[in-house]
C-alpha cells in the first residue's frame, strides 16, 4: 500500500512540470497519500532534500515555467553505489513510491530505483519532444510557440533588409522543433538530424529563390548541433544574392508560462503517474498516444523508435 509519493523534476527544465508537480500532488493528497517534493533531482534525492507537500504549497504554479523543485544533472546517478544511497534515503523518510519527470536519462533512473524495490513513474518532461512513447512531451508546445514568435520577428526584418535569417532552435539530436517551426513560420528550408545537410543544396536552393523567384527574404529553420549556422551565413553573404544572419534562439526557448496544452497535458499525466501508483505498478513511463493518455514499460518505450514525421516533412516540401 502507498502512503507516501516523493516527487522530482531531473535534467533540463521544461514550461508545464509546475502543472505535473500540481497535478501529482493534489491528485494524491485527494487519495489520501502523503506527497513530498524531493529538490533538485536525483541530486537532492541523494543529499535527502525533501520536504512534504500540501494543497497550499502548490497554489498559483501552473502558469509558471521551469521548476519549483528545482533541477540538477547527476551523472554518478548511474554507479550503483549512488542508486543504493537514493534508495536509503527514500525507505529513511517512508516514502513508497516516486514520481520522475524528466527525459530519457531521468527515465533510467526511475527504472533502476524500480528494479531496486521503489515503484517509479517517469512523465516526459522535456521542449525536445524526443522520447519515445508519447506523441508528445510536456514543454514542446510552449517552446514550438516561442519559437514561432521569434522567427515571425525576424521575418520582418528580413524582409526590409534583404536578407536570409538561419535560425538555430533546440532539439539534441530530434529534429521536431525545427520541423514544426519551419511548418509554422513558412520557412524556406528546414535543416533538421533528419533531413541532414548539403551545404551545396542549400547554397543552390537560395541562388534559384533568389535570381528565378525573385523573393526578396528566406528563413533557414537549423536543429542545433546539425551545422555551424554563423559558418553557413557567412557562405550564404558571399555565395547568393542574399545577405546571411544567424540567430540562435538558445535558452529563451525553455522558459516562459506554459501555453494551455502543455498545462492540461501536464495534468493528465500527473493524474496517471498517480493512478498508476496507486495500483501497484511501477517501471512505467506515461504519455499522450492519439491523443489518449497512457503508458508502457520504460524499457519498452526506450527501445521503441520515435514515432515517424515522414507526412509532416512531405507536408513542409509541398508547401515552400
Amino acid at each position: 500500500m502507498v502512503r507516501k509519493i516523493g516527487i522530482l523534476t531531473s535534467g533540463g527544465d521544461s514550461p508545464g512540470m509546475n502543472a505535473a508537480i500540481r497535478a501529482v500532488t493534489r491528485v494524491a493528497l485527494g487519495s489520501g497519500v502523503e506527497v513530498y517534493g524531493i529538490r533538485d533531482g536525483y541530486k537532492g534525492l541523494l543529499e535527502g532534500r525533501m520536504e512534504r507537500m500540501f494543497r497550499s504549497s502548490v497554489s498559483e504554479i501552473i502558469g509558471r515555467g521551469g521548476t519549483m523543485l528545482g533541477s540538477a544533472r547527476l551523472p554518478e546517478f548511474k554507479e550503483e553505489e549512488i542508486q543504493n544511497k537514493c534508495i536509503d534515503q527514500l525507505k529513511k523518510n517512508g516514502i513508497d513510491a516516486l514520481v520522475v519527470i524528466g527525459g530519457d536519462g531521468s527515465y533510467r533512473g526511475a527504472l533502476a530505483l524500480t528494479k531496486k524495490g521503489i515503484n517509479c513513474i517517469g512523465l516526459p518532461g522535456t521542449i525536445d519532444n524526443d522520447i519515445p512513447g508519447t506523441d508528445f512531451t510536456i514543454g514542446f508546445d510552449t517552446a514550438l510557440r516561442t519559437c514561432v514568435e521569434n522567427v515571425d520577428k525576424l521575418r520582418d526584418t528580413s524582409s526590409s533588409h534583404h536578407r536570409c535569417s538561419i535560425v538555430e532552435v533546440m532539439g539534441n539530436h530530434c529534429g521536431d522543433l525545427a520541423l514544426y517551426t519551419a511548418i509554422s513560420c513558412g520557412a524556406e528550408m528546414v535543416i533538421s538530424p533528419e533531413t541532414g545537410f548539403d551545404e551545396n543544396e542549400v547554397l543552390e536552393r537560395l541562388d534559384y529563390l533568389h535570381e528565378s523567384v525573385q523573393k526578396s527574404h528566406a528563413i533557414i529553420i537549423v536543429s542545433e548541433k546539425v551545422c555551424d549556422v554563423d559558418a553557413l551565413a557567412r557562405k550564404i553573404t558571399n555565395n547568393t544574392g542574399f545577405s546571411g544572419r544567424a540567430t540562435v534562439l538558445g535558452h529563451i526557448q525553455r522558459g516562459g508560462s506554459p501555453s494551455p496544452f502543455d498545462r492540461m497535458l501536464a495534468s493528465r499525466m500527473g493524474e496517471k503517474a498517480v493512478s498508476l501508483l496507486l495500483d501497484g505498478v511501477g517501471g512505467h513511463c506515461v504519455g499522450e498516444i492519439d491523443g489518449a493518455i497512457t503508458s508502457l514499460p520504460i524499457e519498452e518505450a526506450l527501445m521503441r523508435p520515435r514515432k515517424s514525421r515522414k507526412h509532416l516533412y512531405r507536408l513542409f516540401d509541398r508547401l515552400v
